[in-house]
């Protein structure tokens, strides 16, 4: 099992993150060592070649190209790849900030900092300070994370199957007089994304999250829910709606979906 965290995402509209943990994190951490040590391997093979005979010159050379790639790798793929090294992405994970944010420059530095100073350290051994900081972590945080205020998240997760998107019966005569010309494909998937977990949301998540989709929508169509209509009514009316018009349906009175009951149906 996957520990869940309280994060928030506007991007993906997901609650509940699944946190990553320190196996995947470390695998993720020996792909980017793997490749760190292949880089520093190349420049030392060039130091060589190219006949350098000032050791001064060289040990210079190698101890900036070192600092480089220890802290300069993290930094510009967590900073360019929005939280995500090579090594990140090949297992699914990405930084993120303690409340759901992409990290920025200054996150990325400070990770990276703490990572080649506290958590890692000069030498492999010294990893252990990461491990044991992790384990200690409810959220699997190194020492980096606490000082960046980040946590690393898993972002694959289980493929959900696509919710079956019926009209609330007593919103089908409303619905079918909205313009919904400024609903966006990214707006109408973030609802059906919601939709499709609601049942399984902590409910204080799953509230407010409704009402933050409901009032993005009412903004994009100019039309706020009727009076006592719930969150998820509204948004599902305006989905349902919307893809009834997709697929031709002159109004839900024909579509096949069209509940025969005249009540709410909870999603799900």
């Amino acid at each position: 099992m996957h520990p869940e965290s309280d994060l928030v995402t506007g991007e993906a509209v997901v609650l509940d993150l699944r946190l990553a943990r320190l196996a995947s994190r470390g695998v993720a951490f020996a792909l980017d060592a793997l490749l760190q040590a292949a880089a520093m391997f190349t420049v030392v093979l060039a130091v060589v070649l190219s006949g350098v005979h000032d050791e001064a010159l060289a040990a210079a050379i190698l101890l900036s190209v070192l600092v480089l790639v220890r802290v300069g790798y993290p930094v510009l793929f967590e900073t360019l790849g929005k939280g995500r090294t090579l090594g990140k992405m090949a297992l699914g994970l990405r930084v993120v900030r303690d409340d759901g944010g992409p990290i920025r420059f200054r996150q990325a530095l400070t990770r990276a900092l703490a990572g080649a100073i506290v958590d890692f350290g000069p030498v492999l051994v010294w990893s252990a300070v990461a491990v044991v900081v992790s384990l200690c972590s409810a959220r699997s945080k190194r020492v980096g994370d606490f000082l960046a205020g980040t946590v690393v998240i898993q972002e694959r997760a289980p493929v959900l199957p696509a919710p079956v998107i019926t009209m609330p019966p007593p919103l089908g005569p409303w619905a079918g007089q909205l313009d919904l010309s400024g609903v966006t494909d990214e707006l109408a998937l973030a609802i059906r994304q919601y939709l499709a977990r609601y049942p399984q949301l902590r409910v204080e998540a799953r509230d407010a999250l409704g009402h933050e989709l409901a009032g993005e929508l009412a903004s994009r169509i100019g039309v706020p829910p009727p009076y006592g209509v719930p969150p998820w009514a509204y948004l599902q009316a305006v989905l349902a709606e919307r893809r009834a018009r997709a697929l031709g349906y002159p109004h839900w009175g024909t579509s096949p979906q069209t509940p025969s009951n005249g009540d709410f149906t909870l999603p799900g």
